[in-house]
């Protein structure tokens, strides 16, 4: 099964921390590199982190760099997303995606597909 579910998000204030889980299912989720995306109304899919199926190496755009942690637990079916110093202009919707095609780590969605629903994540000022 391919589902994908991210059960937290939620409001928190600038310079706050959220810490977002993904639920996956079984085999494939213990054997596909983990990504997480997030996306505002009108404008395209944003690449966050990825990590590899063994957790042995991650990816992180530029402005998440030294503040967003990307984690899984394979025996638990579980990934995270350590989000801190959050500021407002990242209020989105936060998904987790499988990565389905490609050997390396990659920030392109076009490497990605069986996403979840996404969770909201929104950051007062």
């Amino acid at each position: 099964q391919a589902q994908l579910v991210e059960p937290g998000g939620g409001l928190v204030q600038a310079g706050g921390s959220l810490r977002l889980p993904c639920a996956g299912s079984g085999r494939m989720f213990s054997r596909h590199t983990l990504g997480w995306f997030r996306q505002v109304p009108g404008k395209e899919r944003e690449f966050v982190a990825s990590i590899t199926w063994l957790g042995d190496r991650t990816l992180y755009a530029d402005p998440m760099k030294g503040r967003f942690t990307i984690s899984r637990d394979n025996a638990k079916g579980t990934g995270w997303l350590q989000m801190n110093n959050l500021v407002p202009e990242e209020t989105a919707v936060y998904s987790c995606e499988y990565q389905t095609s490609g050997l390396d780590l990659y920030t392109n969605p076009a490497y990605f597909g069986y996403w979840g629903q996404g969770t909201q994540v929104t950051i007062s000022s």
